[in-house]
């Protein structure tokens, strides 16, 4: 039986092409709460619970304790950074 286009079930995106998507899902998420007035340091606490137990619900509390060690390194590096580049 052949479904219409709408139904059909699409292959799972490559898993780079997820991370895209749901970056850009959070972004949006993100603009608007702003602009709803929600702080963003409040915004960024609640993204860190839920991150984090989303990890600890996946991985276990050991492996996401492990995970987060290497943080505060690739804090201090820059990795996190959105500030440019002043050329």
């Amino acid at each position: 039986m052949s479904h219409p286009a709408s139904f059909t079930a699409r292959a799972p995106l490559p898993d780079h092409e997820q991370k895209q998507a749901a970056l850009s899902y959070l972004n949006e998420a993100w603009a608007e709460a702003r602009h709803d007035g929600v702080d963003g340091d409040c915004l960024a606490q609640a993204s860190l619970f839920a991150a984090f137990a989303e990890l600890v619900a996946t991985y276990g509390e050991d492996a996401v304790a492990k995970f987060v060690e290497g943080l505060p390194l690739r804090v201090r590096n820059g990795e996190f950074s959105t500030r440019l580049a002043k050329q």
